[in-house]
């Protein structure tokens, strides 16, 4: 069974990632600015992943090193797309 401090911190961090991403969406449906909707998914993989660790590991019964290597990529993917919105040339559009 998953701890509750170690629960709780996983949801608050869930909670706060799907804050943030629900906001650049939302500033993505008003600029109609690309770099928004690649900050929205990227924070939308890293709440996903600070979460999946250990339900992957305690519910589907994976290795640790499995469900590490799961959310392992699940964040980098996330800081992946919030990196190339930073670099995002492609809007040239509300500038």
């Amino acid at each position: 069974m998953i701890q509750p401090p170690i629960l709780l911190a996983k949801l608050i961090t869930l909670v706060l990632s799907l804050v943030v991403a629900s906001l650049a969406y939302h500033g993505y449906r008003r600029s109609d600015r690309d770099a928004m909707r690649y900050v929205a998914a990227g924070f939308l993989f890293i709440g996903v992943g600070a979460i999946c660790e250990s339900l992957v590991y305690q519910v589907l019964g994976t290795s640790l090193l499995s469900a590490a290597l799961l959310q392992a990529a699940l964040v980098s993917g996330g800081l992946l797309l919030i990196l190339a919105s930073l670099t995002f040339e492609g809007d040239t559009s509300g500038a």
